[in-house]
């Protein structure tokens, strides 16, 4: 009998496959491998926050990093410092929400730590309560630079690589195909900061932008916006729109014949970006973090992949390893710290190191930015595997120096980090 069908049997409810995967009842939560601890009599838990979307555009790639976050704590099963331990997952339906959500976590829930914030705003809204409440923070999916930036915390730590280090390794693959650019971006800090970054490759390389426009999260129809672009003829299209926005795009390109006419590109795109569109409509050049094919990815994070695969019966995506590895950071440096308090916890995270190939990555001191290779991906020219889109071409920064030159020293950042 499948969980779904237990799930009914034994409560007499109706609960649909959603409500299963985003915790809508403590059991099928449990069911789903959150960690719950239900004896009252065990030991108080080490409560852990986690804000990933329930609701919303970025709900797909969300249930991915939730999945992937609970697993981390399962591979411990479900203990920190020989006590029992649980995730408390609430939802992050829009900025206020993500910042009320972390409020309830350290004020009703009490957690020692937390980890989420899908889309930029969100984690900008989180890391403000982080560094009011003193509660260590993993942003984990996050990009706009401001969070490591003039917006950073010494609570406040970031998996993803920002903005400007995508741009560094994918604008000059776009400019080798062509000078003229066209962007299309989303209303808020990530698609904002795309513009501002791409524009400032392209234009100092002698190229020009010959058409941007920026639209909201939730668009549900580009069809005007394409117009535009077939309109002025640009070379490559820039894009920076995320989740589901980024799907409908792709799907109404297709479906209005531009599929293979002019080249789009973005950074910072999920695999299930590309699983929502579909083989017959993916396409583009892009960024991507991980890949679970990747033969250079390291025994933990092959393992990983495979434990996700058995579990959830689908190749675990990129944001299922950025779930996962944001919360791993977390945990590890919890039981690095031997203790709860964050202060001990912030000065583990500061000293975490996790070995990915031949690097050892980490959060810096100066500004808690993870540093770590990026993909550069295609589309297969034909898709076979449903879950298999990907044409890698290259990993990229190659070098520790590379990789240092294009994160930026302390005197490049913008951070002014603050003390415990």
């Amino acid at each position: 009998m499948t969980d779904l069908k237990k799930t009914r049997a034994a409560t007499g409810l109706r609960i649909g496959r959603r409500g299963l995967l985003l915790g809508a009842t403590s059991l099928a939560a449990s069911r789903l491998g959150m960690p719950y601890i239900g004896n009252a009599a065990a030991a108080e838990p080490i409560k852990i926050g986690m804000i990933w979307a329930k609701t919303g555009s970025i709900v797909d790639q969300a249930e991915y990093l939730a999945q992937g976050g609970m697993l981390a704590l399962e591979q411990r099963n479900n203990t920190l410092l020989g006590r029992p331990a649980e995730i408390v997952w609430l939802d992050e339906p829009n900025p206020q929400g993500a910042q009320q959500s972390a409020e309830r976590l350290v004020g009703e829930q009490k957690v020692v730590g937390m980890v989420g914030g899908a889309l930029s705003s969100f984690a900008l809204a989180i890391s403000s309560v982080a560094k009011k409440a003193k509660i260590p923070y993993v942003a984990a999916n996050a990009a706009t630079g401001d969070l490591t930036g003039k917006s950073c915390n010494k609570y406040t730590f970031r998996l993803q690589p920002p903005v400007d280090v995508h741009a560094r390794v994918l604008a000059p693959y776009c400019a080798a195909i062509g000078k003229k650019w066209y962007l299309l971006t989303a209303s808020y800090a990530f698609g904002q900061d795309i513009k501002r970054a791409f524009t400032d490759y392209i234009t100092a390389n002698g190229g020009t932008v010959v058409g941007a426009d920026e639209v909201p999260v939730g668009t549900p129809d580009y069809s005007s916006f394409i117009l535009k672009i077939r309109a002025a003829k640009p070379d490559v299209v820039i894009g920076g729109i995320a989740a589901s926005d980024l799907t409908t795009f792709l799907k109404q390109w297709n479906e209005l014949g531009m599929k293979g006419k002019i080249p789009f590109a973005e950074i910072s795109v999920g695999n299930t970006d590309l699983w929502g569109v579909g083989p017959e409509a993916a396409d583009g050049l892009y960024t991507i973090t991980w890949w679970y094919k990747n033969p250079n990815n390291s025994p933990e994070e092959q393992a990983m992949a495979a434990a996700y695969e058995k579990k959830y019966h689908r190749p675990a995506a990129d944001k299922a390893w950025m779930g996962w590895l944001g919360m791993k950071s977390l945990l590890d440096s919890i039981e690095m710290a031997k203790s709860t308090e964050p202060g001990a916890i912030v000065r583990a995270l500061e000293n975490w190191k996790y070995r990915r190939g031949n690097l050892d990555i980490g959060y810096r001191d100066f500004d808690h930015q993870m540093t770590s290779r990026l993909l550069v991906a295609g589309i297969q020219p034909k898709i076979s595997d449903k879950w298999d889109y990907f044409d890698v071409k290259a990993e990229l920064p190659k070098t520790p120096d590379d990789i240092a030159k294009a994160f930026g020293s302390a005197g490049d950042s913008a951070c002014k980090m603050d003390t415990l």
